[in-house]
């Protein structure tokens, strides 16, 4: 199992992240927004998993992005090409924590804090 939790230090859902994988003696790798970022793959494969559970890539983007974000302004009315850019250049609109798990070519993901889902992780 390979778990990544996206998010930023300061974020108190991704320090919840943090504490329940570690409380269950289960290592993760920490993706920290604000130095680090998101990569191009790492975001593709994080939004085909919510594709999946959303039904289309502009209901994926909705569920992604942090409304309450002083950036949303700027994004909302953008195509889901310049979409997907402007996540890279500014991952903070991103709701916090994102935590992916891939395991034997599964990718699996969550938004937010979530720990009914992550205990269904293979």
């Amino acid at each position: 199992m390979a778990i990544q939790i996206f998010g930023t230090n300061k974020n108190f859902d991704v320090k919840k992240a943090e504490r329940y994988f570690a409380e269950r003696r289960i290592q993760v790798q920490k993706v920290d927004l604000k130095e680090k970022g998101i990569s191009k793959g790492e975001l593709e494969s994080v939004l085909s998993v919510f594709e999946k559970k959303a039904g289309s890539r502009s209901e994926a983007f909705e569920m992604l992005v942090d409304k309450k974000s002083k950036d949303y302004a700027s994004f909302a009315y953008l195509d889901d090409g310049d979409k997907f850019e402007k996540i890279l250049e500014n991952p903070l609109l991103l709701v916090q924590p994102i935590v992916r798990n891939k395991t034997n070519g599964k990718v699996e993901a969550t938004i937010g804090y979530s720990p009914e889902e992550w205990g269904n992780f293979s």
